[in-house]
């Protein structure tokens, strides 16, 4: 073998894992949950860190009382001697740390479980396990249940953790119908909530308050490509292992919808997105700057660059990356299938049948006149009246919006104006329509 292609001389400190279940950097219960979960599928496998974690999961190892993992410190493990990696709640290359030298070796086996969007620097593997649900724990569940695998209550309880962790509480809107069916199994094996209550709940210190507080004197509000977007930014000497929590406290104190919040901690740059827009995708942004997540939560660290180069950077990815709100020429179903006023009530139910609809606009040369429903047709033959003409019986007062309306003009006029069908008028020309069933 020629010193080219010799593996690096293994430390005396460190030890043979052939088999090794990791997940990302600053770990959070999630992934943990998913670590254990993994090792009910792989009961060979060590597991490992591959960086630091975030401060409630140090923590819970501190204050915990079930010994549930042997975690092996990553400086002691002998990477190269890796033969299967198994990667849970991650599978972007740029945050599994010094794993990330395995991913193009042919003679390692990788396995991926993995509930995060796609991103351009993810590792593949032999074995790819990708849904887009709420939690990562939740999908390594669905297979221990299927294989009837046996689960503690205590490792019930920190699978449940990682579900209620990374799906706020099943308030999230990235919540499935697998995370609820995952913690209700778990529930049933005995997953202590008492615990995972006191895990979740996170008392603020004295200086979390004045950092929440400079995260809301410091607060803007854009308006970008129709999207109202809140930017906040703090510096602080000291680095704060809760940001993220304060970012989510402040976003939910003042109801909104998208931020975007910087902080200049020691010598990095952190980003803490957070969005419920379905025109904002935080994951997209985050991974820009080297991080990943969900598009309704990311996260990212940023090196070697000026808190007034990465807002400027941030600046330029809003305007590029978000998406114009949908308009109604954008959502509208067509072509408009109509009846004259002059047509029978009959040619209106034969219509209805026909096209599969419940709500038929009534037009004639000089266009709208009115619509009439499904259930005023019924009704009407029911009572023998189907050779009636239709403007006998249609409804005649009616909203309308240009094709350049906005989603918000939309919601309004149809969800609490109670509307059924919104028709999208051009020049008294009937474009098309939008119902309640094209939100």
């Amino acid at each position: 073998m020629s010193e080219t292609t010799k593996k690096p001389h293994r430390k005396k400190s460190q030890e043979v894992h052939e088999e090794v279940i990791t997940t990302h950097v600053n770990a959070d219960f999630d992934a943990l949950a998913s670590m254990l979960a993994a090792s009910k599928l792989y009961p060979g496998a060590s597991l490992a860190f591959p960086g630091s974690q975030e401060k409630n999961l140090r923590n819970f190892f501190l204050n915990s009382t079930f010994y549930l993992l042997n975690i092996t410190k990553v400086r002691n493990i002998d990477i190269d001697a890796i033969k299967r990696l198994i990667l849970v709640d991650t599978r972007q290359k740029g945050r599994i740390g010094d794993f990330a030298r395995l991913a193009d070796r042919e003679d390692v086996e990788i396995h991926i479980y993995d509930h995060h969007p796609d991103a351009s620097d993810d590792v593949h593997g032999q074995l790819e396990i990708v849904r887009k649900i709420g939690s990562n724990t939740a999908l390594l569940i669905d297979i221990i249940r299927k294989r009837q695998i046996t689960v503690s209550p205590e490792e019930a309880t920190v699978m449940c953790l990682g579900i209620h962790e990374d799906t706020g509480s099943f308030t999230f809107s990235s919540t499935t119908s697998e995370d609820y069916e995952a913690a209700a199994w778990l529930a049933a094996r005995g997953a202590d909530h008492n615990v995972i209550s006191d895990m979740l709940t996170r008392e603020l210190t004295t200086e979390n308050l004045w950092l929440l507080n400079d995260l809301m004197q410091s607060a803007i509000t854009r308006i970008v490509n129709g999207t109202e977007i809140v930017i906040t930014k703090v510096i602080t000497d000291e680095f704060v292992a809760d940001f993220a929590v304060l970012v989510h406290r402040f976003m939910e104190m003042e109801s909104l919808k998208v931020v975007f919040a910087l902080a200049q901690m020691e010598n990095r740059i952190f980003l803490v997105a957070r969005s419920r827009s379905e025109t904002v995708d935080a994951g997209e942004i985050a991974s820009a700057f080297g991080g990943g997540g969900h598009a309704e939560a990311a996260s990212a660290t940023i090196k070697d660059q000026t808190l007034i180069q990465v807002e400027r950077t941030l600046d330029a990815l809003l305007i590029s990356r978000i998406r114009r709100p949908g308009k109604a020429g954008d959502m509208m179903s067509s072509p408009v299938i109509g009846i004259h006023p002059d047509d029978t009530v009959d040619k209106a139910a034969d219509y209805m049948t026909r096209y599969n609809i419940n709500v038929l606009m009534v037009m004639n040369d000089a266009g709208l006149s009115g619509y009439i429903t499904r259930q005023i047709v019924e009704k009407a033959a029911y009572l023998g009246l189907g050779d009636r003409k239709v403007c006998d019986y249609m409804n005649i007062e009616f909203a309308t919006v240009h094709p350049d309306a906005s989603l918000k003009q939309i919601q309004d006029l149809i969800i609490r104006g109670r509307l059924r069908i919104l028709p999208v008028v051009e020049n008294r020309q009937v474009k098309g329509v939008i119902t309640r069933t094209d939100f």
